[in-house]
């Protein structure tokens, strides 16, 4: 009985295990997915707040701006009277006769302007006392609450606009300052009429004073404040319900709001203590420019940031109210992690009940997948038939032994048998020994490189070769040969793509004499006009050829300056005959026609079809390196093809001049050349050029360039 039982009780102890843990596996696996989104919206709402905060110190930087305006153009207001010359002038007059107002010239008139002046710009400004609406006139003389006034050195009153208030207090103290020589502001206060009022002094200097000294007398100016700054916190546009601009100052320990509020409150009617946990104006103080969830005058939660105000102790204080600002962003979020969460509870469903019924699931699945696969492949095979079969070039694969592993139709044509009969031929029965030794190297080659980069893009070749002793009979063909990886059916080989281009070649090849034959009898005609130039187009195109092989550049690079140092004088047919017949002498008039005669080339060339760009490079040689040419194309800007031909131009020039003067050696000439780099020609052509006539044979092979024509 033992016996029986022991096993079975074993057995379920087994699977338990297993399915623990299975179950803890699952449990880590939902505790990191609930992690991981709870994460995510935690991100998700900081990502927010940064929004809201570049958002706040946007609106916050621009009404900074605007205040710091309004207050710079009341300073400018006083500057531009401490700066009026009549008003030093009577300051200068007044400080030499010691305050006595008798020895100023003409006093009372100077006084008169003084005072107009300062009540224009009162009226002007708005340094003037508000009008009272309902007010009646009467003998009752109103408190001063605002106006302009002038100091003397010594603080006494001079001059000043109606309703200018007393100088005491606060006011002397500013100008105190103002006649030590520095800027002054009265701090916002109420008035006696109880508007918030503000003021500004600046020094006034005699008209031969250094800036910096002390004034020899001051203005002060004082305002109330109006819509004029309070509209200046209003941001244009504003679409949010609960954003607000508003100005506070620290004083003594606690906190003034400036400017209107918008539960009504008017400015300097509301203060709390600095240290009010978690407001919004105690930390714009304390914090200038920082961003923070704190709470307003009216306790609602908001989003908050400030900025500090330039020469003024004032701060500016933006808010939003984080229930408007972040609502759409807790709704989001608070759905997204709804999602996850039921996401992860369905996951989690899922997964268990596949684990229960995988295996069987699993294998038909696999075998589907097997057959959707192998249906695939038959119909990739068909299209790719369908494709290669439709194209007019022969497409072909072969592996390293040259035996074809496939065919398209025009390839199976050219060999005169069918596709299918292609397979397991060779390259030698198909194509000839001699065409089928040649691609075989290729192939070998390939393979060979391809075995140790396992790079399709970087081995591929491309080829073309001419097959045939006869020109007429020649035949051209181009190949491109694509590496293939092998796998268990296949061994790697090659995919040939093959065209004959015979034809194209020969008509090429055609164009190319008539076009060589057209511009051998353009050179003709000029150098049968002017006897004195008679090689000199071909020797230059043979230098600038040079050049360009020496310089490894490509062969439409080698074909455009041959073709354009051939046909640079062309221009010289439209010079007169008595001019090209004269062996010296030549007048600069002359010499001009000379030097311009390639933008005649130019516009004769320029309906002519060219494969590459022969017009513009005769057209550029006339640029400088340093951008001092004709068009003031520099550097690189410059065609290479016309750095080269200006260097075997000028070369030609030097050692085989056309009349006159002797020629140069050819190290002179290189010598003349190479002291021009940098400035008038390309280092690298006249590198290549001395490479080539000092290490390439060129001196011997150019030596009859001295001989006269």
């Amino acid at each position: 009985m033992a016996s029986d039982t022991g096993p079975e009780e074993k057995t379920p102890r087994r699977v338990n295990k297993m399915a623990l843990g299975i179950g803890v596996g699952m449990a880590g696996i939902i505790a990191a997915a609930l992690y991981f989104t709870f994460y995510f919206v935690d991100q998700e709402r900081e990502r927010s707040l940064q929004e809201w905060q570049v958002r706040l110190g946007i609106v916050a930087d621009s009404r900074t701006a605007s205040v710091n305006e309004w207050i710079e153009q009341n300073f400018a207001t006083i500057r531009e009277l401490a700066e009026n010359a009549s008003l030093q002038i009577y300051m200068d007059e007044l400080l030499a006769s010691e305050g006595d107002k008798s020895g100023v010239t003409d006093e009372a008139a100077q006084a008169g302007y003084l005072r107009n002046l300062l009540v224009a710009t009162a009226d002007r400004t708005g340094f003037k006392p508000p009008e009272q609406a309902g007010e009646v006139a009467a003998n009752v003389e109103r408190a001063g609450v605002a106006g302009l006034g002038l100091v003397d050195a010594n603080g006494r009153s001079i001059v000043s606009s109606p309703g200018m208030p007393p100088v005491t207090g606060r006011i002397r103290k500013a100008l105190a300052q103002a006649l030590e020589g520095e800027p002054a502001l009265v701090d916002v206060f109420l008035g006696p009429g109880g508007e918030p009022s503000i003021g500004f002094a600046l020094p006034v200097y005699g008209i031969q004073s250094d800036e910096g000294a002390e004034g020899i007398g001051a203005i002060i100016g004082i305002r109330t404040i109006d819509e004029g700054l309070y509209n200046r916190l209003n941001q244009p546009g504003e679409s949010s319900e609960t954003s607000e601009t508003y100005l506070v100052r620290a004083t003594g320990a606690t906190v003034e709001y400036l400017s209107p509020l918008a539960d009504g409150t008017p400015p300097l009617k509301r203060s709390f203590a600095l240290d009010t946990k978690d407001l919004a104006a105690s930390y714009a103080i304390e914090k200038p420019g920082g961003f923070a969830i704190r709470h307003d005058y009216a306790g609602d939660e908001v989003l908050v940031t400030s900025r500090p105000l330039a020469n003024i102790p004032w701060l500016l204080v933006r808010k939003v109210s984080r229930s408007e600002a972040l609502a759409g962003t807790e709704t989001r979020l608070n759905t997204i992690l709804t999602v996850f969460v039921l996401i992860i509870i369905g996951v989690t469903v899922t997964i268990i009940a596949v684990w229960r019924h995988g295996s069987s699931i699993r294998a038909a699945e696999a075998a589907e997948k097997s057959r959707i696969a192998a249906e695939r492949f038959e119909n990739m095979t068909k299209f790719m038939n369908l494709i290669t079969n439709s194209q007019p070039t022969q497409i072909f694969a072969v592996t390293g032994d040259t035996k074809y592993t496939y065919a398209n139709a025009p390839a199976a044509k050219a060999a005169g048998i069918s596709p299918e009969d292609v397979f397991g031929k060779t390259l030698a029965s198909i194509l000839g020994p001699t065409k089928a030794s040649f691609y075989a190297k290729i192939n070998e080659d390939l393979l060979a490189r391809f075995a140790e980069s396992d790079d399709t893009e970087k081995e591929r070749e491309s080829h073309i070769h001419s097959f045939g002793d006869d020109e007429e009979n020649m035949e051209v063909i181009k190949t491109d040969h694509i590496p293939l990886r092998g796998d268990r059916d296949y061994p790697p080989g090659i995919l040939m793509v093959m065209d004959d281009i015979t034809e194209y070649s020969r008509e090429r090849r055609r164009s190319d004499a008539m076009m060589r034959q057209l511009i051998d009898t353009l050179v003709d005609v000029v150098e049968r006009r002017d006897p004195h130039t008679t090689h000199q187009s071909s020797r230059i195109s043979e230098v600038a050829r040079a050049i360009a092989r020496e310089m490894e550049c490509a062969d439409d690079v080698v074909k455009t300056v041959d073709i354009a140092g051939s046909l640079i004088n062309l221009g010289q047919v439209f010079i007169p005959n008595e001019v090209l017949a004269k062996k010296g002498g030549l007048k600069p008039s002359e010499e001009a026609m000379f030097d311009n005669s390639y933008k005649e080339s130019v516009e004769l060339l320029q309906g002519v079809a060219f494969e590459g760009p022969v017009v513009g490079t005769i057209s550029q040689t006339g640029e400088h390196w340093d951008g001092s040419g004709t068009s003031g194309l520099k550097a690189e800007e410059i065609l290479l093809t016309a750095r080269i031909l200006s260097v075997a131009a000028a070369f030609i020039a030097k050692v085989s001049p056309r009349t006159g003067e002797p020629p140069l050696s050819f190290n002179d000439a290189t010598t003349e050349l190479m002291n021009e780099s940098g400035r008038h020609f390309d280092r690298k052509p006249v590198a290549a050029l001395i490479n080539y006539i000092d290490n390439r044979g060129g001196a011997e092979k150019w030596a009859h360039f001295h001989q006269s024509a």
